[in-house]
């Protein structure tokens, strides 16, 4: 029964492997929805002008703008023909195309690069480029006919550039007004953008007057325009993947939706909800009032490469003469910070896409989080978490490793009931059976460590290779990315050395084929984990080596 040991060696070697060939897509996770805030009053509009007027939006689906002419990565040129406003915070820099709705066009994250050697050039989730056109269309759409500030029309701005200009001031305010040309229209829009000290989520907030003598019916509305680029997948690289598209949450749970399988538009409508593009580490999320129902909507242009998500207000609100509307959204530009995440939206923090264990991910990384703000250094981080995952289920190791123990002084009268029946299986079954029985010898007890340690083996998996602030953070020496692989492969080495010595310390298997397998098992996982994250081999050596370190001491005290 000792032989077991084989088969779930083969599994776990099968699905670590699998791992790193196929990335889990098809799942949804359920979080408890939070009490909403109480939605503004709203004047009962037939729901078919909300759609026709959402249907008529989706219809305009933009290509790449014009104005770019073929040097769409000339920036300052680029800059200067949209006369975008800049807006330089301290974590981001947006541009923002007074003359289209003045939405945001170009988004750099400044303390993000694409490679840790290379400084020169940031993060760009937001960007006119033409290999990574991607950008928002925002506006309020006229229910009645009349002009509207959509993501075509021109606004007026009083100051090109923004930033901070004390070190105490924590928020940046840009302004931007717009006033319909038509004569006897009185509607008066100001958008504004208010950005904060250290963070990624970005307010936008419309005030709308009305100085007329009818009501104005509204609705709002906020879109995400990408280029669709497929990514071509390579194992040796594991961030390619990680899912690179739009996601829809309706309140509970998000879906991720595949653009190469959209023949025709995704709706859906939520009171609560928000959608996003996510990549990897970062994702561009819009998230409207809460507590007002938005129909949300997922289209592609395949011919251009396009992919839209959309949301339209689906109640709308009617705004009296001499009165004064206020209409929000929020959006998230940056990287996956979950502490931000969490503090912006409900399920917002689901976007960190760490699969199917979810639930032993999230605590693995807070107590990951915990503890680096103690040490300071994210690799010592893991080395502490993986000794008090250790600690929690020493009583249980140490049964085991005591049974192993046994095991191991049982070895020579095993080989002894080999030689005796070895041409009658059945009677070597049962004189095993005995000597176990009467040994108080349990074979399948040194399994089950290893059962416990797959799920946390896969959940630290997902954390080390999602959570973007162990993103290109370095341990000591050589380990400047546990999120990458060694690049010298010295870990994968040593982590194969210490499972060597550690099958050293338990008995083999009595097959000799068998014996042979379990003998180059080392060899397999040193292979395979050359290519994982260093952080994830990492963990593996650490908890290899106390193991050793367990097991050393109970065959001591059994000898």
């Amino acid at each position: 029964m000792e032989n077991l040991r084989l088969p779930l060696w083969a599994g776990f070697f099968i699905v670590a492997w699998l791992l790193t060939s196929q990335w889990s897509s098809d799942y949804a996770t359920k979080i408890e929805q939070p009490a909403q805030p109480t939605a503004q009053t709203r004047q009962n509009i037939p729901k078919e002008q909300t759609s026709k007027a959402a249907l008529e939006l989706s219809n305009s689906l933009p290509t790449l703008p014009e104005e770019l002419g073929s040097r769409p990565s000339a920036a300052q040129e680029t800059k200067q023909k949209l006369d975008l406003v800049v807006v330089t915070t301290d974590v981001m820099e947006v541009s923002i195309n007074a003359k289209k709705g003045a939405d945001i066009v170009q988004a750099r994250l400044l303390n993000y690069y694409p490679d840790k050697k290379n400084k020169t050039q940031n993060i760009e989730l937001l960007s006119y480029g033409e290999n990574s056109y991607h950008y928002l269309q925002t506006g309020l759409l006229s229910l009645s006919g009349q002009p509207e500030p959509n993501h075509q029309e021109t606004f007026v701005s009083n100051k090109a550039r923004h930033a901070f200009t004390r070190e105490q001031q924590e928020t940046i305010k840009a302004s931007f007004r717009w006033q319909p040309r038509e004569e006897g229209t009185n509607i008066e829009v100001v958008k504004s953008y208010i950005f904060k000290r250290g963070r990624y989520d970005v307010q936008l907030v419309y005030e709308i007057k009305n100085k007329g003598s009818k009501d104005y019916p509204f609705v709002l509305y906020n879109r995400l325009v990408k280029k669709d680029i497929e990514t071509e997948r390579s194992m040796f690289d594991v961030e390619t993947y990680s899912f690179n598209g739009p996601i829809v949450f309706n309140g509970e749970s998000y879906e991720k939706k595949e653009t190469e399988s959209l023949e025709i538009p995704a709706t859906e409508t939520h009171t609560s909800g928000w959608a996003a593009n996510i990549q990897h580490h970062f994702l561009v999320a819009a998230i409207p009032e809460q507590g007002g129902p938005f129909t949300y909507g997922v289209d592609a242009d395949k011919p251009n490469n396009l992919y839209r998500v959309s949301m339209v207000g689906d109640q709308p609100s009617a705004l009296p003469p001499g009165r004064t509307a206020i209409a929000t959204t929020t959006f998230f530009i940056g990287p996956k910070v979950q502490k931000q995440l969490r503090e912006t939206a409900p399920g917002l923090a689901l976007a960190v896409d760490y699969g199917r264990l979810t639930f032993l991910a999230v605590p693995l990384f807070w107590l990951l989080e915990k503890t680096h703000g103690i040490v300071k250094n994210w690799g010592l981080a893991i080395v502490f978490v993986t000794l008090l995952i250790k600690l929690v289920f020493f009583p249980l190791t140490e049964a085991s490793g005591k049974s192993m123990a046994k095991m191991r002084t049982v070895q020579p009268r095993l080989k002894a009931l080999q030689e005796r029946h070895k041409d009658n299986k059945q009677a070597l079954s049962q004189a095993t059976m005995e000597l176990y029985k009467k040994e108080k010898v349990n074979p399948l007890a040194g399994c089950l460590p290893m059962l416990i340690q797959i799920p946390f083996f896969i959940s630290f998996y997902w954390v080390l290779l999602e959570s973007v602030e162990i993103r290109q953070a370095p341990f000591f020496l050589w380990i400047q990315d546990l999120s990458s692989r060694d690049p010298y492969f010295i870990l994968p080495i040593l982590m194969g050395l210490g499972m060597f010595f550690q099958q050293k310390l338990n008995p083999a298997p009595p097959d000799p084929m068998q014996a042979k397998i379990m003998t180059a098992m080392p060899i397999m996982f040193t292979g395979m984990f050359a290519f994982f994250p260093s952080g994830l081999v990492l963990y593996w050596l650490t908890n290899s080596l106390l193991s050793i370190a367990q097991q050393w001491r109970i065959n001591r005290a059994n000898t």
